[in-house]
């Protein structure tokens, strides 16, 4: 068996049981070094940790896959949901396999965040930059979110100084592309507080540094009056 499970946005209260019984049950556990720390207490003593990092994780999960083809059990731990914004690491980890692997949703931050918000994901739209590639399509679309006066949870790219699309460069790029600057920004670095770490406006947060563990929410100029019907 192997399967990817989604830890949450790194507090244990918001792993789903099901996560904890399988690392709990578990004959490997591995995951990049943080995400491990954060389920550490579960792991049982005589199960094998497999940290890594983004330069070794190949080699690491070259070493998961041989474990699970030798009939042991494994886990390997996301940050957050696994469908939000680790889709490209679970392609490594079955490209390891050499198949498709079960994964087990978890909570991820959007959904954390839109609760502390209040906003509503039927008139909010999720985009992660968390990713490797070309960002390109995915900053086209952020804009097509916000001219359309939807609300926008996203997630910076906090990579290196070359790629970085941090909450600073993602409000300069909308500024730069017609986004109004009054346009109403929150970043949140620590999801499990009741408060938003910086509240302000597009053309304020073109000048704020924040730390790579934050999320935005762009909030709409026009929100969509409340539908229900009147008595």
């Amino acid at each position: 068996m192997i399967i990817c499970i989604g830890a949450g946005p790194g507090d244990l209260g918001y792993l789903t049981r099901r996560g904890a019984e399988l690392i709990g049950n578990a004959d490997v556990v591995a995951g990049f070094d943080a995400v491990v720390n954060v389920v550490a207490s579960l792991i049982p003593a005589t199960a094998q940790t497999v940290l890594m990092n983004y330069r070794d994780q190949t080699a690491q999960l070259a070493m998961v896959a041989a474990a699970h083809h030798a009939g042991k059990r494994c886990v390997v731990v996301f940050m957050g949901d696994i469908h939000f914004s680790g889709f490209q690491y679970l392609e490594r980890v079955e490209r390891a396999c050499g198949h498709p692997v079960e994964t087990l949703p978890g909570i991820s931050s959007a959904q954390i965040l839109a609760a502390r918000a209040k906003v509503c994901f039927d008139e909010t739209t999720f985009i992660t930059f968390h990713r490797r590639g070309d960002l390109s399509p995915f900053k086209r679309h952020l804009l097509h979110v916000l001219q359309d006066c939807r609300n926008a949870i996203v997630i910076p790219c906090p990579w290196d100084a070359a790629r970085s699309f941090m909450p600073c460069h993602i409000a300069a790029y909308l500024l730069e592309n017609g986004i109004p600057p009054e346009q109403p920004v929150e970043v949140w670095e620590n999801l499990t507080r009741n408060e938003a770490e910086w509240r302000g406006s597009l053309s304020a947060c073109a000048g704020q540094s924040f730390s790579d563990m934050s999320i935005m929410l762009i909030r709409t100029l026009s929100p969509m009056p409340s539908q229900i019907e009147a008595p």
